[in-house]
């Protein structure tokens, strides 16, 4: 079973849930100019950068406060982000492909790299599934559009499998962690730290990480108009991100202690994912070639599956600093 995603489709992947806690008069309208609209997820460094206080006090002196929504996936955030209910954000490697297959407003402002084993399919912990041939005819639950549903593709792909021989369901992190629990899906595709977390739990087992396979980019995007109209401010926000990214793998006991108190995720949960293989914080940075090379293949490989319905060209909605914009 193939999933393709239309323009309309792509706008109801969540839209309405994404503006629900941003809902106030005029959320559409352009940003106070005084005002930068964030939108972070728990697993992303931007967790970090609001328990530390980092924007704040890198916008301070130009009078620019800044407010925070909290999104359980990449593809609301980024329907918020080119809605205009947002200016800045953090997602994933394929929110962000979803989003321009949907011709959304927004650009890649800044990359960083996960850890190559950060997201896994689990299964119950006395599942008679033992390999990832197993999951042939089975239900398995990923958020659609998110970094779960390429790394679903690529797991099944090792196995000599493709989407068409499962039965995908496209569930949230908090909706699929209930079916998992009742027993209505086979397995579920899932990122740190909801992997993490998940892992902890005795009724899950861990069918297979993603180890091995390629790197795991995260990105950054700006509000298209936004990043046109605040070319300075895009360039100092991604400067703090990394700095803050740099000082936060330097003391992870600090870090783990924060991420906690932020997200509310216990403390051994944030270890597990910050401590995985090539898990590096400070790996953040304007968009380099190489993550241009990577996202063109990616929505380049989602064309050929027929999960997007158009052609990408990723160079196009890359925001490049100049000098005097943190390049």
């Amino acid at each position: 079973m193939t999933i393709t995603i239309s323009r309309r489709g792509a706008i109801g992947l969540g839209l309405a849930a994404a503006l629900a806690p941003l809902a106030a008069p005029g959320v559409l309208r352009a940003a106070p100019a005084k005002t930068l609209r964030v939108g972070w997820q728990k697993g992303g460094l931007l967790g970090l950068v609001k328990g530390s206080g980092a924007f704040e006090q890198a916008l301070a002196d130009q009078g620019i406060s800044v407010s925070w929504s909290e999104f359980t996936s990449g593809p609301p955030l980024l329907e918020a982000l080119s809605a205009n209910a947002l200016d800045f954000g953090y997602t994933g490697n394929v929110p962000p492909i979803f989003a321009h297959a949907a011709r959304g407003n927004l650009v890649f402002v800044g990359a960083g790299e996960g850890s190559r084993e950060g997201h896994a399919i689990l299964v119950p912990k006395d599942s008679p599934i033992q390999k990832v041939e197993d999951l042939k005819g089975q239900t398995v639950a990923f958020k659609r559009g998110s970094s779960a549903h390429y790394a679903t593709i690529k797991l099944l792909r090792a196995a000599g499998l493709t989407l068409d021989d499962i039965k995908p369901q496209d569930l949230a992190p908090p909706d699929a962690i209930a079916a998992f629990d009742a027993g209505v899906i086979g397995a579920w595709t899932i990122w740190d730290p909801y992997f993490a977390s998940a892992e902890a739990r005795p009724n899950t087992r861990v069918l297979i990480t993603t180890e091995g396979l390629e790197p795991d980019y995260n990105f950054y995007s700006a509000n298209a108009d936004y990043a046109r109209e605040n070319p300075e401010l895009i360039g100092r926000l991604v400067k703090t991100v990394q700095a803050v990214g740099q000082k936060g793998q330097a003391d992870l006991p600090a870090t783990i202690a924060t991420f906690s108190k932020e997200t509310g995720l216990p403390a051994p949960v944030i270890q597990r994912f910050l401590t995985r293989k090539g898990s590096d914080l400070g790996l953040v940075g304007f968009i380099e070639p190489k993550h241009v090379a990577y996202e063109q293949a990616l929505a380049d490989e989602f064309l050929k599956l027929g999960i997007i319905p158009r052609q990408l060209d990723i160079a196009s909605v890359v925001w490049t600093p100049t000098a005097g914009q943190g390049a």
